[in-house]
This record gives C-alpha cells, structure tokens and sequence, in this order.
C-alpha cells in the first residue's frame, strides 16, 4: 500500500506521525512510503535520514495523494481538499468534533482517531492519548520550574536554608503521575488529588501524599470509579468538598498542576479565581486542560497570565515541546494500530470484530459511523 506522511501544518504542532524507524519496518512490509519533504524537521528527524530508511521525499500532493495518510491532528480544510475519495485516514483526529468526521465523511474519507480506542490492556501499545499525556505530564513540571521564582529542591547553603517547593497535581492520570514523579525528581514536597480512590495507591508509591475526600452517597463512589479509565463528572455534593479541600491546598501550594479532563466534555472547574486570588505572590499554575476550556476559570489557551501575583499558564500542546520523543512515541502508536488493518500479506481490511479497529473507525463510504450525542 502507498502510505504518505505529511508535514503538519497546524500552529504551534510540531510532532510528525513517522520517524525513520517505523519507515523502515512499513517498508519492510512491503509498503511504499511518502514522506513530505520536511515533515521531521521540528522533531528533529532531516529527510536524509527518511531517505535512508527507503522512503521517497515528496510535495505536500504527493504526500496527501497516497492510499493511506499517517497525520498527528486531523486536516485542515485546505489539506482535506488533497486526500482523494476512498482515502484511508489515520490519526488524532478528534473524535468529539462532529463537524470535523462529517468533513471527513463528505470527502468519502475512511478515518480512524486513535483517540477512540478502548482503554484496555490489549490497546495500550497504540494508546496515543497515554503516550502523549505521559510527556505532558512532564513537561508540565519543567515549565512550572522555569516560571517558578524559587527552587524546587530544599537546599543547605552557607547562606542559610532554602525550603522545598510545595507542589499539589489535581488529577492522577497518566500526565498527573508522571508530573508527581517528575516534581519528586526535582526535590518538591507533593501531594495530589483525584476522584478515583484506585488511584491513591499509584499516587503514595510515587512519593505523593493523597489528598482524600471522603465519598458520602453510593452515586458518589459509582462515578468515582470512572468508565474504561476515564472520571466521570462528579455530583454536586462531592465536588463543592473537593473544592474546599483544594482550597486549603493551594493557598499553601507553590506550584498546583492540574490535568482533570473528560472526554468529549469541557474540562471540570477544580481551581477557582477566589482559590487563585487566595494563593501566594509567586505561585505557579500549569492547567494541561487549557484546550478544553481548562481546570481553572482564569486560564487563557497558549497564553502565561499573572492574577493577583500568581502565574498561570495554559498549554495545549505540551507533548509538542518534546517534538522527537513524542514523535517516536506517537509514531509506534501508530504502527501497533496498523497491524490491525493489515493483513500477513499487507493487504488493508477492516475487521469490524476487533473492538479497537470498530471503536477507532469514524467513518466510511461516505458514512458517519460514530457521532457524539
């Protein structure tokens, strides 16, 4: 099958969905490979060593015109007007924007978002979500450090004693415990939070104290326990004593990382403006849920703010700023996913009885598969 890789175009994205190793093993499975010439460049991958793996170099046509496209975010409409009718489609496509999978539909595009994969064992390999929130999750300690005016670690100088920053992750997915770890590294004092009581377990082995509420209802402890790894909302009740305690916890923070997202649904409200208004001078707020509206009311999408003396930063693409990891990370995901659809012999099918390949199809034939409510 041909298989193009375009450069992405989308603002500030700066991930390619092939590196030379995945290349290498598409082309060893009898698969041709067009890659957009300069595609790897923000990640950190020239064309020559695309060329060594055996892919072609190519216009932004050629590579849009393959039977299959590998893309990191969905197309814009000038590049949707590329991909021809019968095109297999494949990426982070986001599966919540109805408009988009109906553009994609339109076109008589076949598109699967790796999104909507299941959150099962047997999908961890192609588990993009993880694997770039995982990045994030780190990345979000490293800028709170560059915007922090203080150590992250205790020190003791001869020029006296230097307290540890006190850092509180609201939120312990996949980007909240690797930021809880990442902080540990650092030398902070942490603790977290999270609606899940599984998770108290993962937070205390990291080095983190738990930051507990209580649950007081039976509805309280059904949602608690999430769906397929994700948090449901939270009733009213539970949500205002989770808020308090947050409270007390950021007025005392330094740095507060929150990560709470739920998909398909604007991002929970966890640190409110009179929360913000309350923290000390200096303090630093890194809310991963900007792109979905984010954890905090004061949070402005790709933008650094200062409210009341404290810093609030809002980015949507963290996993961006670690291009060539990401990139390699995100481009597995994607070969594990593309022996899904593939035959031993290389010939493309969809199996409808996977669950993954079903979960992930958006569309097909000219046809909606799956539209959100």
């Amino acid at each position: 099958m041909h298989i193009g890789v375009p450069l992405e175009t989308q603002t500030g994205e700066t991930r390619v969905a092939a590196t030379p190793e995945t290349i290498k093993k598409l082309i060893g499975q009898g698969h041709k490979v067009t890659v957009q010439s300069g595609a790897g460049l923000k990640a950190s991958v020239v064309d020559s060593a695309y060329e060594a793996a055996g892919a072609t170099l190519g216009s932004a046509n050629d590579a849009f015109g393959a039977e299959l496209i590998l893309k990191v975010v969905a197309p814009s409409d000038n590049e949707m007007a590329l991909i021809k009718s019968g095109t297999v489609l494949v990426g982070m496509l986001n599966p919540f924007s109805n408009e988009t999978i109906a553009k994609l539909a339109e076109r008589g595009i076949t598109a699967f978002a790796l999104e909507a994969a299941p959150r099962t064992s047997r999908a961890q390999s192609l588990d993009v979500l993880s694997s770039q929130a995982n990045i994030a999750g780190y990345k979000a300690v490293l800028l709170a450090a560059h915007h922090y005016p203080r150590f992250m670690p205790m020190l003791m100088t001869a020029a006296g004693t230097v307290k540890a920053a006190r850092v509180l992750i609201l939120g312990a997915g996949v980007a909240g415990l690797q930021a809880i770890a990442t902080a540990k590294r650092l030398g902070a004092v942490i603790e977290a939070s999270d609606v899940r009581p599984a998770v108290k377990e993962q937070i205390e082995s990291l080095g983190a104290k738990f930051v507990d509420v209580p649950y007081e209802t039976d509805e309280e402890r059904e949602c608690a326990v999430g769906v397929g790894g994700y948090a449901r909302p939270m009733p009213t009740s539970w949500m205002q004593r989770q808020a308090q305690a947050v409270h007390e916890r950021a007025k005392q923070a330094d740095i507060v990382i929150t990560t709470a997202l739920i998909p398909g649904r604007k991002a929970p409200t966890l640190l409110s403006a009179d929360t913000v208004a309350q923290m000390k001078p200096g303090s630093v707020v890194i809310d991963l849920a900007a792109a979905q509206g984010g954890n905090c009311p004061l949070t402005v999408a790709d933008q650094v703010v200062v409210e009341n003396g404290v810093i609030i930063c809002g980015p949507t693409n963290l996993a961006g700023a670690v291009a060539a990891d990401a990139s390699a990370l995100y481009a597995r995901n994607l070969l594990d996913f593309l022996k899904l659809v593939f035959t031993k012999e290389g010939q493309f099918e969809i199996n409808l009885e996977d669950d993954i390949v079903a979960a992930c199809l958006m569309c097909r034939d000219g046809q909606v598969i799956r539209k959100n409510a």
